[in-house]
């Protein structure tokens, strides 16, 4: 019996190992034969993005062409799936993980000997219909003429422009081109703006001036440049306009029975005006090499006589390029008030209608946002409402993203933007294209959108280029090229965050539909989707199911009205290859459910769940987030974690990790003070039961979660040092994580960004987080909150930190801060500092730093001496909550740089002494419960100083010191608010900015 048992264990062994070997075999060449295919497609994916890159510069393309484009299109999107999947099921993973996965292995198999099949059976779809027959040209003939018809018909319409706003901007360039200035290098004045703005209008307004500018010129031109010009044609025009029409007769004489080269006509046209006075306007400039080809003609120089050229363009860059800073005019839009009035005049309605009609009153004022105050827009939509009664404007406006596509009345509209987007370079469509993910009016974070657009592959980085930098360069250049409107920018002049024109929306909306790119979903969605979209966006209170392929779909993003019901379910199994899941603006509870099963998402590289509103109610991050191996941003702020995972430290990829902890739980708090220790501890054991509601126990686990400590922080593990990659590394809570954690920070030699929480730290630990502080050479910003005596003895700081941020008691500034030769921002809180040299000693000579923020307690002495040759690049000292302090005084030579200075929660009883010393002075800014005494005496000296600086109160002048003296002081309202004046709270609170840094604020 044991012999035939043995017998049959042996034969069954066998058989499995016979299997397995089979299976092995079987998988070995089903890979190997995959491969050959792999890279076939490959080498297809390639040439059809060159492909579409060619097809889209073809502005007459016919109707099967773009048919074509729109199939070879999604055939790449497909192709560019079954790659991303066979990277993560098959390549990366080892035989008996595959042997494992077999199922998985042949179904991406047999998808990848399909698509080889598509591209094949559309390339000889091409060659039966013949569809590409050209190479891709450049704007048609047609459009030019069109653009041109619009250009001027705007141009043109000066009596109406009277009205807006242009006569300030008009004597603004007139004064900047100096013109009785009459020796000196031709100067070039640069007007820039986005399409639709009136820079034409504005130079045509100028160019035909009562002030007959013309006259100051001996000679004069107006040149159109546009996107398509011939060099021939522009050197006659130019020739024609600036010698008269026989010379150039006499030219083309000369040249009679010769083919006319663009050499002999620049040359004559260099030679004649080298020693004359001219005028040039070159409307409508859209790239450097024709700049730099025009400028060799109409630039001699030995020409001494003082000519001015003016330059219109879209693009910033470029006029950069063409002039110094000074000499660029950015365009504004129209004020609120201009732009209303001009759109009542166009519609030909009466004023005064407003004040009688409040329904009338808010469509105008909708309409004029919608237009974001662009005098063509303003102009076009006028001219359709001029049609219509007043009660149909609202149905007007309702209709205006569809009518951008069919109505002829605002084609000239969308032509000025889809001119812009045509023009871009074919790695920015899709980066502008993406913008439509976000609602409208919606302030775009910088950081966010590039953290965005790289998880989505939409950055090109070449070989020993950081990717960060490329994608920042892209944003810049949307920026530069105005198709993106800066909103927010830092104390540096770099842009924090951008705003997209309404306009400039609609028509990418509609472009990214066509495309199948982006889908907006209303919150009514109903019926089924027969496209398949690549990026979904929610722009509604409820999150309904869309009936549509979400196989493919690569990001889903949710916006809504607030609503306090749980969150639908935005994660499911069918998403399988979702790279982007972003629910930070998401106005429902996103609980530990929504969460749970994130593993199954193999291809996510970013994954947003912050909720600084406070409705994020995950209290654990799943040990499954280990699979994500391809992700680079997570971002859990805000939510109810107080520790991360082991398997967090398996995500090499890893280069943004943003968790912070919601620090309070108002579960509890109804039962009071400390019984909440308490009722926690009696409900522990009630955590692990099955008889509990399971939304009562995620309830009880947020509040066992928040029981003991206050701190914001987050546990990390050990292995964290694993993370190479890692750039951003927001909130460690040293106290709770282990020293072996500790010390392994400072392996991380990329980290950029460093924020902890050192509140009730151990000697110990404080040691071994200075030394790990201490090797993160790349570190530029770091943000300490808690005990912070152990910072004097860092002996080598992190030697390119520029933003430096701690709140804590200190004493005195410890000494290495001085040598922070790079710092550009420090801000202090609760330090406590006693001695005035202290500051002026080690913080005066650093020669970049531009912003001071001294918060609550940080000083405690009575009187602040800015000393001569102090802070030689401050532009911005803020103070908050110092309520020590009595008086600030500027000594002569002190902060030549200084631009701002704002004081809330503070009483200056002595007053702010020696402004008169500040040159570059802009604004004295009192916010809450901020007092200087004799507060007359400041505002005439403010009105005696030479820069004209603005004295701003935030509360009115019954809460000031006047000094006897009723004064005329600007107070800031919701509708002026002061430029720099940092957030305020009412509480003690503790947030993360939208820079990243961490402010605490306190109650005055």
């Amino acid at each position: 019996m044991a012999e035939t048992v043995l017998s049959m264990a042996r034969s069954m062994l066998g058989g499995a190992i016979s299997k397995a070997t089979s299976a092995a075999a079987t998988e070995l060449s089903l890979v190997m034969g995959v491969q050959k295919d792999i890279w076939f497609i490959k080498d297809e994916l390639k040439t059809m993005q060159a492909f579409l890159s060619a097809a889209e510069a073809t502005k007459n393309r016919d109707m099967l062409l773009k048919v074509w484009a729109d199939q070879v299109r999604d055939l790449s999107y497909n192709i560019e799936d079954c790659l991303d999947e066979f990277m993560v099921h098959v390549r990366s993973q080892s035989l008996t993980k595959r042997l494992m996965r077999l199922k998985d292995r042949r179904r991406i198999a047999i998808q990848i000997r399909n698509l080889k099949a598509r591209v094949e059976e559309v390339s000889s779809r091409n060659a039966r219909y013949n569809l590409i027959k050209t190479e891709a040209s450049t704007t048609s003939d047609k459009e030019v003429s069109y653009i041109e018809d619009v250009r001027n018909h705007s141009a043109s319409n000066i009596d109406e422009a009277e009205l807006v706003g242009f006569t300030k901007p008009r004597e603004e360039l007139i004064k900047l081109m100096d013109v009785n200035t009459r020796d000196g290098n031709a100067k070039v004045i640069c007007v820039v703006g986005m399409g639709g703005l009136g820079k034409t209008t504005l130079t045509r307004k100028t160019f035909e001036s009562k002030e007959d500018i013309v006259k100051n010129f001996s000679y004069c031109a107006w040149i159109t440049v546009s996107q398509s010009f011939c060099k021939i044609e522009m050197l006659k025009d130019m020739t024609r306009q600036l010698l008269g029409g026989d010379s150039l007769k006499n030219l083309l004489k000369e040249l009679e029975g010769k083919v006319v080269q663009v050499k002999d006509l620049a040359e004559y046209l260099n030679q004649e005006i080298k020693d004359k006075r001219y005028l040039i306007i070159l409307d409508d400039l859209w790239t450097i090499d024709a700049w730099r080809w025009i400028k060799d003609i109409i630039f001699p120089n030995s020409n001494k006589k003082g000519s001015r050229i003016i330059v219109t363009t879209r693009d910033v860059g470029l006029a950069k390029e063409c002039t110094l800073e000074s000499l660029i005019y950015r365009l504004k839009p129209l004020e609120i008030v201009e732009a209303t009035n001009l759109l009542i005049k166009k519609s030909r309605k009466i004023y005064e209608d407003m004040d009688k009609d409040e329904n009338f009153k808010s469509i105008v004022e909708k309409l004029v946002k919608k237009c974001g105050c662009l005098p063509l827009a303003i102009l076009t939509i006028g001219g359709i409402l001029a049609t219509k009664k007043i009660v149909e404007w609202e149905h007007v406006y309702n209709q205006l993203p569809s009518e951008l596509e069919s109505n002829p009345s605002l084609e000239a509209m969308k032509m000025m933007v889809t001119l812009s987007y045509n023009h871009l370079p074919s790695h920015l469509k899709p980066c502008l294209l993406y913008l439509s993910i976000f609602p409208e009016d919606s302030e775009i974070q910088m950081r966010h959108l590039v953290e965005r657009w790289i998880a989505e592959g939409l950055i090109r980085g070449g070989t020993g280029m950081n990717i960060e930098d490329v994608a920042k360069g892209y944003f810049n250049e949307l920026i530069n090229r105005s198709m993106l409107q800066a909103s927010r920018v830092n104390i540096e002049g770099v842009v924090k965050s951008c705003r997209v024109h309404d306009i400039v929306r609609d028509v990418m909306i509609s472009v990214s539909r066509d495309e199948n790119f982006v889908y907006v979903a209303p919150s009514n969605v109903t019926g089924a989707m027969e496209e398949t979209f690549r990026h979904v966006a929610y722009h509604g209170s409820i999150c309904q199911k869309i009936d549509m392929d979400w196989s493919h779909v690569r990001s889903v993003t949710v916006f809504g009205e607030r609503s306090l019901g749980p969150s639908p379910s935005v994660c499911s199994p069918d998403m399988r290859m979702l790279r982007v899941l972003d629910l930070e603006n998401a106005q429902f509870q996103v609980t530990q459910k929504d969460i749970n099963n994130i593993g199954l998402f193999r291809h996510l590289k970013y994954l947003n769940f912050s909720h600084p509103r406070g409705y994020s109610h995950i209290y654990k991050v799943p040990r499954s987030i280990g699979r994500l191996q391809g992700l680079r941003t997570l971002n859990i702020r805000d939510s109810y974690i107080t520790e991360l995972p082991n398997e967090i430290c398996k995500l090499k990829s890893l280069h943004s990790l943003r968790c912070s902890r919601n620090n309070s739980y108002q579960y509890f708090f109804d039962w009071g003070g400390p019984m909440n220790c308490l009722v926690a501890s009696f409900f522990v054991p009630i955590l692990f039961t099955p008889l509990l509601d399971p939304s009562e126990r995620a309830e009880l686990h947020m509040a066992w979660s928040s029981r003991w400590s206050w701190s914001y922080g987050v546990k990390v593990p050990k292995g964290i040092g694993k993370l190479k990659e890692l750039q951003i590394l927001e909130v460690v809570d040293i106290s709770r994580t282990s020293c072996s954690a500790i010390k392994e920070l400072g392996e991380l030699v990329q980290l950029r960004k460093l924020s902890v929480v050192t509140e009730g730290v151990t000697k110990q630990k404080c040691k071994v987080l200075c030394d790990a502080i201490q090797k993160l050479t790349s570190l530029r910003s770091l943000q300490v909150d808690g005990s912070l005596e152990w910072l004097h003895a860092v002996s080598s700081p992190p030697p390119l930190l520029r933003s430096l941020n701690l709140d804590g008691h200190l004493g005195e500034i410890p000494g290495w801060v001085g040598s922070l030769m790079h710092l550009v921002k420090l801000y202090l809180s609760g330090s406590k500092i006693k001695e005035e040299g202290n500051i002026m000693e080690i913080l005066g000579p650093l020669p970049n730093l531009i912003q001071l923020f001294l918060g609550y307690m940080s000083y405690i002495g009575e009187k602040l001496v800015f000393k001569t040759g102090a802070f030689p690049n401050l532009k911005k000292l803020d103070t908050h909550g110092v309520w020590q302090l009595r008086g600030v005084e500027f000594e002569d030579g002190t902060s030549s740089q200084l631009e701002t200075i704002g004081i809330s929660c503070c009483s200056l009883a002595s007053g702010i002494i020696g402004i008169n010393h500040l040159s570059s002075l802009k604004e004295i800014a009192l916010g809450s419960e901020g007092r200087v005494a004799k507060l007359a005496m400041l505002q005439s000296e403010v009105d005696a100083h030479p820069n004209s600086p603005v004295l701003r109160l935030e509360r009115g002048q019954s809460h000031h010191d006047l000094g006897g003296v009723v004064v005329q002081v600007e107070e800031a309202t919701e509708e002026s608010p002061s430029p720099h004046a940092e957030p305020e709270a009412a509480v003690v609170t503790t947030n993360l900015s939208q820079d990243g840094l961490l402010y605490t604020y306190n109650s005055c």
